[in-house]
């Protein structure tokens, strides 16, 4: 295997040009590398060490946006696993008692359809959140996305197409996934994801709230101009894109889609997020590189459910063009051969200040990770580092 730290360390600063703070990951069968280059910014909201303005890390936490959305569709998984949800189960069974879901051609609205884009809802919640997100005033647009407003917005939704026709890629069926899921389980979505997912996976750092030490360690968001922005708070949309992570987090995760859910987790040594220095300095790069941490000795018994759960995810497709197509949650494509015909299941993420690309090739074992405290894509360098990995282990 090539250097890969150089790799990692490389896509960092060459992202730190143009972002105040960047966290890089790169797995290469049992390999990880994490680096981080820029600042963090500080930390939000009055955080005890807020003033600190550190190179970024493994253990710095961000908001991922809408790589929440794979979060929302791996529980789904897991429920149908278990026998609580059906993938075909219309979206009204599982809504408070009186709900009203639109339909169109006879055809209900399912969790399938919420989960791969297809049951023809609008983007965003009706009438509500374009002029938010058009107006630079409104720091917070979805802070009012509650399950009242929600459910009343969707009573009078009209379905733009008929459910399961055609993709159309909507926050608002993400979030309502998210909400059904949580009604049907009694609890609230960040309880189910801890649940879920992050107890078997071992990620301690990944949720919706941020407080106690993981507020210390949040990263402040950035405008493109890299002006400080106010994070977001999704309520009850959360499912399409309220969770916050981090970089050794989002390894975990990606690695037990590598490994199809056996929970062995990649992480620094004794679960030091932030293992060695590789420089300081507000350009400096943070480096960490591990083996399995002790989730993989936690993964007994519910470790066939997990990888059952991870399997399906990826067996539900919907074709989007001749090369592409979405699964539960992941976008999936595959290079046409004068790129090496290389498969590639991703998605990517963006709040106010904060966007995400997590990108992985079951079939060469590698995956590229990318996170920015900035309001500026990151797509083209995660693919980029994603293609490189690939081609150094074909």
């Amino acid at each position: 295997m090539k250097d890969l730290g150089s790799l990692v360390e490389g896509t960092a600063c060459q992202l730190a040009a143009r972002h105040v703070g960047v966290v890089v990951a790169a797995i290469a069968g049992d390999s990880v590398e994490i680096g981080g280059a820029g600042r963090t910014g500080g930390g939000y909201g009055g955080a005890p060490d807020s003033g600190r303005d550190d190179v970024p890390g493994a253990d710095t936490v961000f908001e991922i946006g809408s790589l929440t959305k794979v979060f929302t569709a791996l529980v789904l998984a897991r429920m149908v696993v278990a026998g609580t949800a059906g993938l075909d189960e219309p979206l009204v069974e599982l809504l408070p008692e009186g709900a009203r879901v639109p339909s169109r051609d006879g055809a209900e609205i399912t969790l399938r359809h919420l989960a791969t884009h297809t049951s023809g809802l609008p983007r965003l919640p009706k009438g509500m959140l374009l002029p938010a997100l058009l107006n630079p005033s409104k720091p917070d647009p979805y802070a009012g996305c509650t399950a009242d407003v929600l459910l009343r917005g969707l009573a009078a939704t009209k379905l733009g197409a008929t459910p399961g026709r055609r993709f159309r890629y909507s926050n608002l069926g993400a979030g309502l996934l998210g909400l059904a899921l949580a009604h049907r389980a009694g609890v609230d979505y960040e309880t189910l994801v801890a649940r879920e997912i992050c107890e078997p996976l071992g990620l301690a750092d990944t949720g919706v709230t941020v407080d106690g030490d993981r507020a210390r360690r949040f990263a402040q968001g950035h405008s493109r101009k890299h002006k400080p922005i106010a994070e977001w708070h999704l309520a009850d949309l959360a499912g399409a894109g309220g969770l916050r992570s981090t970089a050794a987090d989002l390894v975990a995760f990606v690695r037990a889609q590598l490994d199809a859910g056996t929970g062995a987790v990649a992480a620094p040594p004794d679960g030091d997020a932030a293992a060695r220095s590789n420089g300081g300095g507000g350009e400096g790069a943070v480096r960490s590189n591990g083996g399995v941490s002790g989730a993989a000795a936690r993964s007994g018994g519910g470790a066939g459910e997990m990888a059952e759960a991870i399997r399906l995810t990826r067996e539900v497709e919907q074709r989007t063009s001749p090369f592409s197509w979405v699964h539960l949650g992941w976008m999936g494509q595959r290079l046409h051969a004068g790129q090496g015909g290389h498969l590639q299941i991703w998605h990517n993420g963006g709040t106010g200040g904060f966007v995400s690309f997590a990108g992985f090739d079951p079939e060469k074992k590698v995956a590229a990770i990318v996170l920015s405290n900035t309001q500026r894509s990151v797509d083209k360098e995660g693919f980029e580092l994603l293609k490189i990995l690939q081609s150094w282990n074909s």
